[in-house]
């Protein structure tokens, strides 16, 4: 199986220099025009299906790219960002004046925020859901989700990505 992982454009979080995670933020002019490259670099792809995160950002995208290669999509709750709990959506300087020790602890991706989802269930999560999409009888499909996850996806398989994904950028992995 083809599976193209795409990460969402630039938000109105990332302009607003926000915590992100499981909150619904949309996508920016910026983060749409974004996409539309990323759309017209799918054209002719081949891509069957396209599996989405739940959230708003990644739903937008979808609906950007499936305007260009009109294919069914799959809202997956397993695709969706890591729950930072009590920090989520917070600017950072709001966090930095409420909960200055949490912010320093959230550094560490290990550690888990107060009410927020711990690395292991979040890891554990992103996998079953990964394994699930690549036991399906599909040649070619696209993933639609958000930097944590992705990572999640490239190390599960073996691979590292030691750096931040770009809004609306294409991986292409082969299982």
């Amino acid at each position: 199986m083809k599976i193209y992982v795409i990460r969402h454009g630039e938000t109105t979080g990332d302009v607003e220099d926000r915590f992100g995670g499981s909150y619904d933020d949309h996508l920016t002019e910026k983060g749409k025009s974004q996409l539309q490259q990323t759309a017209t670099s799918l054209i002719g792809k081949n891509i069957e299906i396209i599996l989405s995160s739940p959230l708003i950002r990644a739903r937008e995208s979808v609906e950007i790219i499936n305007g260009q290669i009109a294919v069914p999509v799959e809202i997956i709750d397993g695709l969706r960002e890591r729950h930072y709990g009590v920090l989520t959506g917070l600017t950072k300087v709001v966090a930095k004046e409420r909960f200055p020790e949490v912010v320093e602890s959230h550094k560490d991706p290990l550690y888990t925020d107060p009410e927020g989802e711990s690395y292991e269930d979040f890891n554990a999560r992103v996998i079953s859901t990964f394994k699930d999409i690549s036991a399906r009888k599909y040649k070619t499909v696209a993933i639609v989700s958000h930097g944590g996850p992705i990572k999640t996806i490239y190390r599960f398989i073996g691979k590292e990505l030691n750096r931040q994904l770009g809004d609306g950028e294409i991986l292409e992995l082969e299982i």
